[in-house]
């Protein structure tokens, strides 16, 4: 099961919260919808600040929207600007008001998507797929990770027809439970079709119970991975409902 089965959803309510939080009763499937939605604009609209994981979070009048990037800067902008703006269009395409809080992920090299999303660039942008992947483990096994497991797929080097290839170093126990295994999946468009590019990251296990509520706060950063192996962050609140 665990081979096949997606380790973040296999691991909600053990090591991982959820990424939506809020009661929706007979609008739930609404709910559900517009926040797709939004991930899907804040990922478009974000895309070169390695936006990670965007939770969000309702109120009966607000949206609380937390953005978790590994570059505060671009979305932030000068002096809050650009993030005062990004709330204004949310606020028209949604008509709800909006809070954005902004959390910036320390250590980068730990988390799946962004180093997936690394790995995207490098090979739409010509270099080697095998010089980027090792690149990329290289980099994450130096910055503390147990273990991390990148496959590819798809006709690579232009060849006819299409294979994989897996690359691993350290371990990834997909089947313990108590793992903190953070997983992607993207897909890196070339001139002779897509690549699929799946990345999963073990972060370490953990023992000790671990608030699983939402929120970021660096007292509850500390308390789960207490282990060193895992990234630290600094939060950014910023309330626009002025």
């Amino acid at each position: 099961m665990g081979q096949k089965v997606n380790p973040i959803s296999n691991r909600l309510g053990i090591v991982r919260g959820w990424e939506s939080n809020w009661f929706g009763g007979k609008n739930f499937g609404e709910n559900i919808v517009e926040d797709r939605q939004i991930r899907k604009y804040l990922n478009k609209r974000l895309e070169k600040a390695s936006v990670s994981r965007i939770i969000i979070e309702r109120t009966l009048k607000v949206i609380t929207i937390t953005i978790c990037t590994a570059r505060p800067g671009i979305v932030i902008g000068k002096g809050g600007q650009d993030v005062d703006k990004l709330k204004e269009e949310l606020k028209n395409l949604f008509g709800k008001e909006i809070q954005i809080n902004i959390f910036e992920i320390k250590r980068p090299e730990l988390d799946a998507t962004i180093v997936g999303s690394n790995i995207v660039r490098q090979i739409e942008g010509k270099i080697a797929y095998r010089r980027a992947i090792k690149m990329a483990i290289s980099s994450t096994m130096r910055t503390g990770a147990e273990g991390i497991k990148i496959q590819i797929s798809g006709r690579l080097n232009g060849a006819e027809i299409a294979r994989k290839e897996m690359f691993k170093e350290g371990r990834t126990p997909l089947h313990t439970f108590r793992a903190d295994i953070d997983y992607c999946q993207t897909e890196a468009l070339t001139k002779v079709g897509l690549l699929g590019i799946k990345v999963w990251i073990c972060r370490g296990e953990l023992y000790k119970k671990i608030d699983l509520t939402s929120g970021f706060t660096q007292d509850k950063i500390n308390a789960r991975f207490n282990n060193g192996n895992v990234r630290t962050g600094r939060v950014y609140r910023r309330n626009n409902n002025r």
